[in-house]
């Protein structure tokens, strides 16, 4: 199983030489996917946990692209309805063959009603627009004939019911966001998944949690470590560990979660 990292595009302690910074700890650290997430209007309802300045993904990646030599990159996720499905098809394609193979592309419907209204997309049809373009991306890599420098994974994002049968259809795999380990069980076991490729949060305390509802990825090291033996055991290809917990003063102290990335990614190894 790899593990990949949810990097903060955006909040007031990011600018290029963070950015540049937090590639140079996710590919040091050995980790194997560097993801960004997606907003193009910086709304109110945005802007109270993903505040400017915000790095567009496409953009962003390309830079990391060039800075990084490994580590692959990828979107957490792309908000189908903001872009046309060609114009996504085209960027994503190009990227990819840029970075030499190296681009995940994680997409979603979104969530933020003021950002859909300031694009003129219309929110209440966001899920049928999301299933139009992700056929019509697929379609247009048919007629491209794959020309990348490898296919280009499409991983779709949604914890509701019509979130997972998107993926059964459209998906190469499962992208599900911050749940708990029951939850993402029982999803597993009662849905043909094309593959599972979770999102975890990471928050490392010193004294174990005992919530039943505990997300998977906060608690003690070693609760870290067991949830992610318990993926690993359900079949998840790819787990993404998110740092980031709402607050954008985090942005201002990357070390805090490079300390915790760290610690995970030096007795994963060693458990593993």
């Amino acid at each position: 199983m790899q593990l990949g990292v949810n990097v903060p595009n955006f909040g007031p302690g990011t600018d290029p030489g963070v950015l540049n910074e937090w590639a140079r700890v996710v590919e040091g650290l050995g980790f194997d996917l560097l993801m960004v997430s997606d907003h193009v209007a910086i709304t109110p309802d945005v802007a109270a946990r993903y505040p400017a300045p915000f790095y567009e993904p496409f953009t962003t990646l390309s830079w990391l692209a060039g800075i990084t030599t490994r580590v692959r990159l990828g979107t957490t996720v792309l908000v189908m309805p903001y872009r046309h499905p060609r114009l996504v098809a085209r960027m994503a394609t190009n990227l990819n063959q840029l970075s030499g193979g190296r681009l995940v592309l994680g997409a979603g419907v979104g969530w933020a009603r003021q950002e859909f209204d300031a694009l003129g997309v219309p929110f209440t049809a966001r899920g049928r627009l999301t299933d139009a373009n992700l056929a019509a991306l697929r379609k247009a890599w048919e007629e491209e004939g794959q020309g990348h420098a490898t296919p280009i994974p499409l991983w779709v994002g949604g914890n509701s019911e019509a979130g997972i049968r998107r993926a059964v259809r459209f998906g190469d795999a499962w992208h599900p966001l911050r749940g708990t380990l029951p939850w993402m069980r029982s999803v597993v076991a009662s849905h043909a998944l094309p593959a599972f490729a979770p999102r975890i949060a990471l928050r490392l305390t010193t004294e174990p949690l005992g919530d039943p509802e505990r997300l998977a990825g906060t608690g003690t090291l070693e609760q870290i470590l067991d949830d992610l033996d318990e993926l690993r055991r359900l079949g998840a290809e790819t787990v993404v560990l998110d740092p980031y917990h709402g607050d954008p003063e985090e942005t201002r102290r990357p070390h805090e979660a490079w300390r915790a990335l760290t610690s995970v990614a030096t007795h994963w190894r060693t458990s593993s």
